[in-house]
């Protein structure tokens, strides 16, 4: 009999009334806001209501470079909480909300997947809460405050070929990559070049992630910068007026949203911003009141250890003032016998046959990615441990040699069947995860504040990365000098970068050595709080695929959607 889909698993789960889940983590009931029956926002007030309430152990979900499918992080994490739960631990999940261009194109939703899953996944995929669209609004409110102050005179100077600030949409679209806007008689605006990027890559998404509160996201807001003057002074949103209206679009996205698993584990749901160009984790304020709701805090960093994990220490961490007890390493064996060089895997395509044939010497092939990362994960003095994330197609064989990858470098490793079991196949892997963060912490950023930002990005790319340094166009050194300059100095770093390798060029497979990290421009999101160096092109605005997702949704006769995965 065929697996039934992660629809239909979804639809058969028995959800607990959403009231009773936020009562099993301590939450107020006047705290709460009822969205339909499944969803509650939580006010932030929640922050300091459970101030006194015991610290749970703060877990990070990572993975090894993944393939174009993924590796199941989400699935994952969800299954680590469920898993907890048979072993009569309560813990919270805190993952991103979906994007809706990813849902409706090749990736689909991320809600999990199989019997470890966020439900209603439907509603989790599409919509939600509007917050995407309260992001998309504050986000645009302020390009049209940008043309309307070109419009009107520019007297603050900007100039039109350094403005940044672009339009954002929540849907994949490449024809709006690059646009021209004030086409028409006069009174319909400056002519220029601008485009769209996709609402998970906004800065205003990346600041709403890392926002403590909402007077400090309207600070965010006012310092974002919207462009330079011919001197190279910025421009920002609090010298347009434009920043007060932003967050007040934003009051109620600043609310995290509270779901369940299949299991009826919480769920805090909140942010998604873009894993290439910005933070790639969910948001602050969820992990803020989570910490105190149970045993546990599980949450999930976007694609490899080299990239969300390492922003999660330095960036997501350094706001938050928490501190990780253990990171879950998620590795699989299509992934790592991919990273041998020896198959192509390709998004929407069926996997290889001799990929899935039997062959351990595959996986060996291909574990200086998983050692690496592991290496990733220690260096920020977090405990790691190895979820060899089970696929039927697997060997035991197969196992065993990530096992062995695994324990030679130190590590806990287990093997997770959440897809197929749920939280009963999370087992093994939450008694090594509780058993790993229970070890002595000693977390550490791996740079200061301080640091010049070239001496940042020359540690990341060299001790994290394994490049032999970085190369920077004369363009990236001007705007590194003029970040400086202007006070951005003390910022973190945001590389972006591609996720399907640790460099920065997508064939490199493996932990590549005797490279140089090229930095072509270099881009400030003050008001999120980061520097974003470039390294290749990164696609800000995703197109869709010969046969995209959404060629499959409807609506059955009797008004159920259909198609969604």
């Amino acid at each position: 009999m065929a697996f039934p889909s992660d629809l239909e698993i979804a639809r058969g789960a028995k959800l607990k009334p959403i009231e009773d889940i936020a009562a099993d983590m301590g939450l107020p009931a006047a705290l709460l806001e009822p969205y339909g029956r499944d969803v509650m926002k939580i006010g932030l007030g929640a922050i300091d209501e459970l101030a006194d309430a015991p610290k749970a152990k703060y877990v990070l979900v990572s993975a090894i470079t993944p393939t174009p499918l993924g590796e199941g992080k989400t699935t994952t994490t969800v299954g680590l909480g469920q898993g907890f739960k048979h072993l009569g631990k309560q813990a919270t999940v805190a993952i991103r909300q979906p994007s809706m261009g990813p849902t409706l194109g090749i990736k689909g939703g991320a809600a999990g997947g199989g019997y470890s899953q966020v439900v209603p996944m439907d509603l989790l995929n599409l919509h939600l809460t509007g917050d995407m669209h309260a992001v998309t609004a504050a986000h645009n409110l302020l390009a049209a405050m940008v043309d309307n102050h070109l419009h009107k005179g520019n007297a603050l100077g900007l100039d039109l070929q350094e403005i940044t600030w672009r339009r954002a949409l929540d849907m994949n679209d490449r024809s709006l990559r690059n646009i021209v806007v004030g086409l028409g008689a006069k009174a319909d605006g400056v002519t220029r070049q601008t485009g769209f990027d996709i609402t998970a890559a906004s800065e205003v998404m990346a600041a709403l992630a890392l926002t403590t509160g909402l007077s400090d996201l309207r600070a965010r807001m006012g310092r974002i910068v919207v462009g330079y003057t011919p001197a190279g002074q910025p421009v920002t949103a609090e010298e347009l007026d434009a920043a007060g209206a932003m967050t007040v679009l934003l009051r109620e996205a600043i609310k995290p949203n509270l779901m369940q698993t299949i299991e009826n584990t919480p769920v805090l749901v909140h942010c998604g911003p873009f894993g290439n160009i910005a933070t790639g984790n969910s948001s602050v304020v969820a992990d803020l009141i989570g910490i105190r709701c149970g045993d546990y805090l599980v949450t999930e960093a976007g694609f490899g250890a080299d990239m969300g994990a390492e922003r999660f220490f330095n960036i997501k961490c350094r706001v938050s003032g928490q501190r990780p007890d253990a990171a879950v390493l998620v590795a699989t064996v299509r992934a790592l016998k991919a990273h041998s060089g020896k198959f192509r895997i390709v998004a929407g395509k069926p996997l290889p046959d001799d990929l899935l044939a039997e062959n351990p010497d595959d996986v060996h092939a291909g574990a200086a990615n998983l050692r690496k990362q592991i290496e990733n994960i220690r260096m920020h003095g977090v405990s790691p441990v190895v979820a060899i994330n089970a696929f039927p197609t697997d060997h035991p064989a197969e196992h065993a040699a990530i096992r062995e990858v695994a324990e030679s470098m130190g590590a806990r490793v287990a093997v997770s069947t959440h897809f197929a079991d749920g939280g009963a196949g999370a087992t093994e892997l939450a008694e090594a995860v509780a058993e790993a963060a229970e070890e002595p912490s000693d977390f550490r950023f791996l740079y200061p504040s301080s640091a010049p930002l070239r001496e940042k990005i020359e540690t990341i790319a060299t001790r994290v990365y394994g490049a032999d340094g970085v190369s920077y166009t004369p363009a990236a050194r001007r705007q590194l000098d003029n970040y400086e300059r202007n006070g951005f100095g003390d910022l973190p770093i945001c590389m972006a970068k591609t996720h399907l390798s640790i460099s920065s060029d997508p064939k490199l497979l493996g932990a590549p050595t005797g490279w140089t990290l090229p930095v072509r421009e270099v881009r400030a999101s003050v008001g999120a709080g980061f520097v974003y160096p470039i390294c290749g092109e990164m696609r800000t605005m995703p197109g869709l695929g010969s046969s995209p997702a959404a060629t499959r949704i409807d609506l059955d006769q009797d008004g159920e959607i259909v198609g969604l995965s």
